[in-house]
């Protein structure tokens, strides 16, 4: 390869180790911000690494930390949802969150959940779809391994014992496969948004004109089931479901 040819390639890698460096430097600034009680200048430079397109549970959550700061009910939430999507089932997330959620207005009761379905959400919220899927190429290749050993082992208990396993490897596989897809498919059709409007009245159809079915308030977590020109159709915890204007609400899943 010609000197030429390796030119853009170092300035490729000295920009993005350059641009890795500076948002390290801006995370110190931003955490020094917040232990002296400057949370607005703390949020500008923790936004500032968004910008730069690096995005992480820790850096959500420390801007959701900062916004709890400043009593900002709306952002603190939003922020804390965002880093529990990418980290699921932390518990330092859940508490702030949960005292975030506490100074909410409305009190939205979930619908009651049948056991199965209490059992299948604890089975999904051990993993994400993700995790399954690497687990389950960990064991195709366990099982793969297993069948060689039957094929190549001498004696006949561990031709029994490598086959028993090969196809315990292969059940635990294709289970693994399967949770991946149904946790996939319920990760795509959840369309989580929380609304920012200090008030806003949801109606029974995409209009200004339409009566008012229920009314929500700033940091309420909601389902978007379709779009409508400039309106949403939402879902709350408790079933119910209306239109609002987009711009009462921000999407979770807009990384």
């Amino acid at each position: 390869m010609s000197i030429t040819k390796l030119i853009p390639l170092i300035c490729f890698f000295s920009a993005f180790i350059g641009l890795g460096q500076n948002n390290a430097s801006l995370f110190d600034q931003a955490t020094e911000d917040y232990n002296n009680g400057e949370y607005s200048k703390a949020i500008e430079k923790y936004e500032s690494i968004l910008e730069n397109g690096e995005h992480s549970a820790e850096l959500y959550f420390n801007i959701g930390n900062c916004h709890y700061k400043l009593n900002a009910i709306g952002p603190s939430i939003y922020n804390y949802e965002k880093a529990l999507l990418l980290k699921p089932n932390d518990r330092e997330i859940l508490n702030n969150l949960g005292y975030a959620q506490n100074m909410r207005l409305d009190a939205v009761e979930e619908m009651p959940k049948t056991e199965i379905a209490k059992l299948y959400e604890s089975l999904m919220d051990i993993m994400s779809f993700d995790q399954w899927s690497y687990l389950a190429i960990v064991l195709i290749v366990l099982f793969v391994l297993g069948y060689l050993a039957y094929f190549f082992l001498r004696f006949a208990s561990q031709k029994r014992i490598a086959f028993i396993s090969s196809m315990l490897f292969l059940v635990a596989g294709i289970l693994s496969v399967l949770l991946a897809y149904l946790q996939y498919q319920d990760f795509k059709n959840d369309n989580p948004g929380i609304i920012f409007s200090q008030e806003v009245k949801v109606t029974s159809e995409p209009n200004k004109n339409s009566k008012a079915v229920f009314t929500l308030h700033e940091g309420t977590k909601v389902n978007i089931l379709e779009t409508f020109n400039d309106w949403q159709k939402i879902k709350i915890a408790d079933g119910q479901t209306g239109w609002l204007p987009k711009k009462d609400l921000k999407l979770l899943k807009d990384f």
